[in-house]
């Protein structure tokens, strides 16, 4: 199974769910529906330590990073990581009731009725709430920037490895089981041909917007630089690819550094840059969990104000921060976000975790490829005005 990439888990993990779901009995639904109970409890229970392990040790490397270029890299993937969610709450609030209007809503209010119930649950109550994971997170990460010692830095560090192993080897391989069952049982209560038509179209759009946003930022970082934006791009589409292939915007540093340097971005910049950015910078993950979350929100008959969902926005974009080096661990990192700031309900998460791995990959190209255009621009932004430096650019675009 760990040959097989996760998209086309996901993938099979919904086909056989749905044809399962149509022609099994009941009690086989509740054998499944027992697994994903089980399933959701166990993620519930690790969410915290999720929150912690991720925002704590990374808010502490980000603090013990020197200088002017720390602040200008930081802030701008910050800034890139939150218009890209505003942009997609804005083009979701608008285009969700022309795109999703033929979908009768009202079905889906309350999916939870529809569904095969489990015939046993295993209580796994947190440790701790996900309120107080987050701001137990930010002291501890402002704390061991502030003290000298390395003793809980490295303990923390070590402790994230603990929950990358968990989502690499519990999680990530069970969510397809988990997966099929949702889908079985959402089969056997006649609510499947619904949701699939809203995916559709759900990820046509994500993607869309994933190239808008790249076409934008090139558009700025080309600007600054006066190049053309368009060979930009180009230079970092091995980047891209490679993402989509490895799901992992730190597996792809390598790529992305080779391919920022090739633009012109001068070693050190480019050294320091890329590795922090894999880890904070975050706008396709963005655009992909806020879309999702609208679109989840839709199908509920649910809507939400700016004001409303912009709290999020800002707090996804610090809750994310080191979650990119696992395959999926974006939407991990959010579940506690999505339950106690969106009030999503178990089966609201599990399609909200559906629908984002099923494209996983394309958020996470466009992390990584956004990276390119964020160290340009910090690049831009860190040296002196050399007016040679364009020229030397353009010769090595071609």
């Amino acid at each position: 199974m760990r040959r097989i990439p996760l998209l086309v888990r996901i993938i099979l993990a919904i086909t056989l769910g749905i044809f399962i779901g149509l022609i099994v009995p009941e009690g086989a639904i509740e054998l499944f529906a027992t697994f994903t109970g089980i399933f959701n409890n166990f993620l519930s229970f690790v969410i915290p330590f999720i929150i912690l392990g991720f925002i704590a040790p990374g808010i502490a490397s980000m603090g013990r990073g020197a200088g002017k270029m720390l602040g200008i890299t930081a802030g701008l993937a910050y800034l890139s990581t939150i218009m890209a969610g505003i942009a997609a709450f804005f083009v979701s609030k608008n285009l969700f009731p022309v795109m999703l209007g033929t979908q009768s809503t009202g079905e889906l209010t309350n999916p939870e009725e529809a569904l095969v119930e489990a015939s046993f649950s295993i209580e796994m109550e947190p440790v701790m709430g996900v309120m107080a994971a987050l701001i137990l997170s930010f002291i501890l990460g402002v704390g061991m920037t502030a003290v000298k010692g390395d003793t809980l830095y490295k303990g923390m560090t070590e402790f994230r490895e603990i929950i990358h192993k968990i989502i690499e080897n519990i999680i990530i391989p069970l969510l397809p089981f988990h997966i099929f069952g949702v889908f079985a049982n959402m089969a056997y209560g006649g609510q499947v041909g619904t949701i699939l038509s809203v995916f559709a179209k759900v990820f046509v759009m994500i993607i869309i917007l994933h190239w808008v946003y790249l076409f934008s930022v090139y558009g700025i970082a080309g600007g600054l630089r006066r190049i053309n934006p368009l060979l930009l791009l180009k230079k970092l589409t091995p980047a891209y690819f490679t993402a989509l292939g490895t799901q992992s915007s730190a597996a792809t540093i390598p790529v992305t550094l080779k391919q920022t340097k090739q633009i012109g971005v001068k070693d050190r910049v480019a050294d320091f840059s890329v590795p922090l950015l894999a880890n904070v910078h975050l706008a396709g993950s963005t655009i992909t969990i806020t879309s999702c979350a609208m679109a989840v929100l839709f199908m509920q008959g649910q809507t939400l104000s700016f004001m409303n969902l912009l709290p999020f926005i800002l707090m996804l974009g610090i809750t994310m921060v080191s979650a990119p080096g696992v395959p999926g661990g974006a939407v991990m990192a959010a579940v506690g976000l999505l339950e106690s700031m969106l009030g999503f309900s178990s089966m609201m998460v599990s399609l909200m975790i559906a629908l984002y791995l099923a494209q996983d990959s394309f958020g996470t190209a466009t992390n990584v490829t956004g990276d390119g255009a964020i160290t340009s621009i910090v690049d831009h932004f860190t040296k002196g005005k050399d007016g040679n430096n364009h020229d030397v650019r353009k010769e090595q675009l071609g």
